[in-house]
């Protein structure tokens, strides 16, 4: 009777310590982020979605998320500032055509 209580212990005690080291690793595996948040366009939470797995991060306060959440909103910003600089050059080259003609 006592080894198989000493026996239930010892897996108890490899089940907390296997626990522990993937708690560890989960803390391991995340990133803050910080949202701009203003009081018209950006001031609703941003939903993403990650292998079945679906987010909705507040803007304007910082959040810990899975680092492959925090990849996805840096590629979405990176999109972003790259269409924006595409709108201004279409915008420049516009305006250089109407003042030719």
């Amino acid at each position: 009777m006592a080894v198989k209580k000493q026996e239930a212990a010892v897996q108890d005690a490899a089940a907390m310590t296997e626990a522990v080291q993937e708690n560890a690793q989960a803390e391991k595996d995340t990133e803050i982020v910080h949202l701009f948040k203003d009081g018209h366009r950006y001031s609703e939470p941003v939903f993403v979605g990650v292998n079945g797995e679906t987010y909705l991060i507040q803007r304007g306060v910082d959040v810990e998320v899975p680092k492959a959440i925090a990849e996805v909103l840096r590629h979405s910003e990176e999109m972003d500032n790259a269409a924006a600089e595409k709108i201004a050059a279409a915008e420049a080259a516009a305006v250089q055509q109407a003042q030719r003609v």
